[in-house]
């Protein structure tokens, strides 16, 4: 089939591969504008280097955006990793119109950060969808979808590289072949089981000691590896990345209160949460590199409660 692929990052790049693997063409790539000062983006690179024409437009909206996608008389458009809005003006000219990949189990956790939300809340799955793109949010008609379990201490970064990457990938080429094929089924979101979560940022990602521990846990799980949830420990802004959990089974067990470090060991510290604690293996420090949590504990002269 002749494709356009729209997208950035690696998963773009990871698409455009794959297309390109089992011989499909693909006719350009659309990328948003690069940014002065910031790190080539993945897919365009790719692009360049496999000769491709690479199309960059500050917005879809635009005629030009149109005139572009029509003049290269695609049978499909796939959306593999976009957060630029693609009006459907634009989506429905290639002939078997355009699909879009996005990472969770529609319509629940329409948004930006829909990998990182469901960990945060303590999900034990999650999955994704290739569906219909239109001008609601990640709101169209459904084509196909994959599950995924999310363990109790899998992270974001295992969701994401272990199970809905690959998978992903691999979706866009089934859902391509069965739209074009003429083979596919399209389901309605049903709304009454809609959600929506904007980004996961920095305040998101702030830990508050005095909640239950397990949702201190899923937080620092679902912002591992990116952007990281934090705390101020010896007056120092910290991130927390490899951490376990430890559940107290017997009331007043801890010492000290939610957030006070309550034990010392040769590789980690122990922090605090209403019910248990946090062992803290690696944090990195605000302008600082990771770095073993206990190495942090006596640069700072961290001592426990008594």
């Amino acid at each position: 089939m002749k494709i356009a692929i729209i997208g950035q990052q690696d998963f773009g790049k990871a698409a455009l591969h794959a297309f390109v693997a089992r011989g499909d063409e693909v006719a350009a790539v659309f990328c948003a504008p690069d940014l002065l000062g910031a790190r080539p983006d993945a897919l365009h690179v790719a692009a360049n280097e496999m000769g491709l024409r690479v199309l960059q437009f500050a917005s879809l909206r635009r005629s030009e955006a149109a005139d572009a996608l029509r003049e290269l008389d695609v049978d499909l458009a796939v959306m593999a990793y976009v957060l630029q809005f693609a009006p459907q003006t634009f989506l429905n000219i290639p002939k078997y119109g355009t699909i879009q990949y996005h990472p969770s189990l529609l319509p629940k956790h329409r948004g930006p950060s829909s990998i990182s939300w469901p960990i945060a809340m303590g999900a034990t799955e999650t999955g994704l969808t290739i569906f219909r793109p239109t001008d609601g949010l990640d709101e169209g008609p459904v084509i196909l979808q994959k599950k995924c379990v999310i363990g109790p201490d899998d992270t974001l970064g295992d969701v994401y590289f272990k199970h809905l990457f690959p998978s992903g990938v691999a979706a866009l080429l089934e859902a391509a072949d069965l739209v074009v094929s003429g083979k596919h089924q399209q389901t309605e979101q049903d709304e009454t089981n809609a959600s929506y979560e904007g980004w996961f940022r920095e305040e998101e990602a702030k830990i508050n000691w005095a909640n239950p521990v397990d949702q201190v846990y899923n937080l620092i799980r679902s912002a591992n590896p990116a952007p990281g949830a934090w705390c101020v420990l010896s007056g120092v802004k910290v991130r927390l990345y490899d951490c376990r959990k430890h559940v107290l089974r017997t009331f007043g067990a801890a010492r000290g209160h939610p957030g006070e470090v309550s034990l010392l060991t040769a590789n980690s510290i122990f922090i605090n949460a209403q019910g248990g604690q946090i062992e803290v293996m690696r944090l990195k420090p605000d302008g600082g590199q990771k770095m073993n949590a206990a190495d942090f504990a006596r640069s700072h002269h961290l001592d426990a409660v008594v």
